[in-house]
């Protein structure tokens, strides 16, 4: 057993500073709390010893559903974790997952992390090559793959010769070296859960890669711990063990946003739709598990609200819907809300804050990304990083700090942290007077034209809330008199006019942020986390004339 050495735990000497009663005091003689480390495996524990009936219910790639309690999932897990250890991994080994939404994923989460080993969540719309790099930068040296990602597995191993396989949704073709998950579950002996320093790495992610290289994030126990907690705070979340949550935002985004921690640690029905989300998979699992709240990027609620209102079905007792990932037309919220019947609460957050930075509260109108909860600070500065003079009713560049936020990316030689220790987001951001966050755009993402800055999120902002407009992105195209130039790419659902964008826009931003040209796709680019592709769209559409 090896601890790899790209997660060494590095604080830079900063601490928080805790002062112990001096000797001789009577308080030095007092034990104080119980040690009891903020680790993962609790989640799961939890569930299983007060919740142990409630269900996972899981779809295989057919749409075929499975259900299973939460003791015997737990049960499942311990076995998983023993047969890991069997196989020679331990406290800070990487296992790698390459797999959908189902419940043998869930397990082998549980499963790795339960002991200490890091969990590396892999994104199947990937390429083998792009894949294969990651692993080299983990030092994962097994691999669980999913249902109908064999091939892309095979793919990846050969070009990682000493990577093992496992098959988690289908077993493997007999005489194969591939390893069967059900095989080791049987075989393997219950593991002994935590025991180690909840600061030790729980799980790796890659950020999405959609405004630069990819890099790797590294949650710690305590990390997730927390956040998951946060998230369950009635101002954030809210879940609660009387919630069915449907969770169709991909394990390999940024943890499934937490739902796997946070579901389990309240008790809630978990709902896991595997490798197909389209609107109608989703509406049927909806009614027949009786959904009360679910999550994903606004990709998927404009295939599901699309479906419903083509085929006049209904969503009865569907409550909440969590946006987040992107940012999402008024027009899709308004159609949510109307044609489903159901609360919209948006988000703001990012792999590197594991991944939730704000949410917008269950009860309020759901048009900012919604307050930060205990546990993150945020700051606006100008382009300098000087912090602006006023904090509220103004936009800035967005910077953050808190006990989920990164410290450094996985390889790094120095922490992603300024001399005061906050982490730049990247976005633009303004905080009303009330305190919540709206992401206005991003700073990669600026315009700059005749010397001047554009931002194209306000132009997104307004034409995504036209009748007829499905998704719109606003690129820079180059240009040789100004420099750059604003150039608007949408997805309609109806015919529209160049000059309707013009006089929707007309008045609402400067005349010269009035885009050049539009340009008219039938589907939107998307990268391998639903968001829109703005790298593809420059590739496209960016070139001069």
């Amino acid at each position: 057993m090896t601890v790899q050495p790209s997660f060494d735990i590095a604080t830079d000497g900063a601490t928080d500073g805790v002062t112990l009663a001096p000797a001789g005091s009577p308080l030095s003689m007092m034990d104080g709390m119980q040690a009891w480390g903020l680790t993962i495996d609790k989640f799961l524990v939890h569930a299983a010893r007060w919740h142990s009936d409630v269900e996972v219910v899981s779809c295989d790639i057919d749409g075929e559903v499975s259900r299973m309690g939460y003791g015997e999932v737990l049960r499942r897990s311990q076995r998983l974790s023993g047969a890991l250890q069997d196989l020679g991994l331990g406290l800070g080994d990487v296992v790698a997952t390459l797999a959908w939404n189902t419940r043998p994923h869930m397990e082998i989460w549980y499963g790795a992390m339960g002991v200490g080993i890091v969990c590396h969540t892999l994104n199947p719309r990937l390429t083998a090559v792009q894949l294969a790099s990651m692993l080299e930068q983990s030092g994962a040296t097994l691999l669980a793959y999913g249902a109908g990602l064999a091939t892309l597995a095979d793919e990846i191993a050969a070009l990682r010769p000493a990577l093992r396989l496992i098959a988690l949704d289908e077993r493997p073709e007999p005489g194969s070296e591939t390893l069967d998950v059900e095989a080791l579950i049987e075989a393997g002996e219950p593991a002994v859960w935590g025991g180690f320093d909840e600061q030790s790495p729980a799980g790796l992610c890659f950020t999405s890669g959609t405004t630069g290289a990819p890099k790797g994030v590294i949650y710690t126990h305590r990390s997730n711990y927390l956040i998951t907690l946060r998230s369950l705070l009635a101002d954030s979340l809210g879940l609660t063990r009387r919630d069915v949550v449907l969770v169709a935002v991909p394990m390999f985004h940024a943890n499934a946003w937490g739902f796997p921690f946070s579901a389990p640690a309240v008790g809630a029905k978990l709902v896991l739709p595997g490798r197909v989300t389209d609107g109608a998979r989703l509406a049927r699992l909806i009614r027949e598990e009786g959904v009360t709240l679910t999550a994903g990027v606004p990709t998927v609620w404009l295939g599901l609200v699309d479906h419903v209102e083509a085929a006049g079905e209904a969503v009865p007792s569907l409550e909440r819907i969590v946006l987040g990932g992107s940012g999402c037309p008024e027009a899709l919220m308004n159609r949510l809300e109307a044609g489903l019947g159901v609360r919209v609460q948006t988000s703001w957050g990012m792999t590197e804050l594991s991944p939730t930075g704000t949410l917008s509260s269950p009860g309020e109108p759901a048009r900012a990304s919604g307050w930060p909860s205990i546990g993150l600070d945020m700051l606006l500065t100008d382009a300098e990083g000087v912090p602006l003079p006023e904090q509220r009713g103004v936009t800035g560049h967005l910077k953050v700090k808190g006990a989920s936020v990164v410290n450094r990316y996985l390889g790094a030689a120095s922490p992603a942290l300024d001399a005061d220790g906050w982490f730049d987001t990247g976005d633009l951001a303004h905080i009303d007077e009330t305190g919540a966050l709206t992401i206005t755009g991003r700073s990669k993402d600026l315009i700059k034209s005749g010397g001047e800055w554009i931002n194209p999120g306000e132009i997104e902002s307004i034409v995504g809330a036209m009748d007829g407009v499905a998704l719109a992105a606003v690129i820079a195209r180059a240009d040789p008199k100004w420099g750059e130039r604003p150039v608007l790419v949408v997805e309609l659902r109806r015919e529209i006019e160049d000059t309707a964008f013009r006089a929707a826009l007309k008045g609402r931003v400067p005349d010269w942020w009035l885009p050049d040209q539009v340009e008219r796709v039938e589907a939107m680019p998307q990268a391998a986390t639903g968001k829109i592709d703005k790298v593809r769209l420059r590739a496209l559409y960016g070139q001069g004339v």
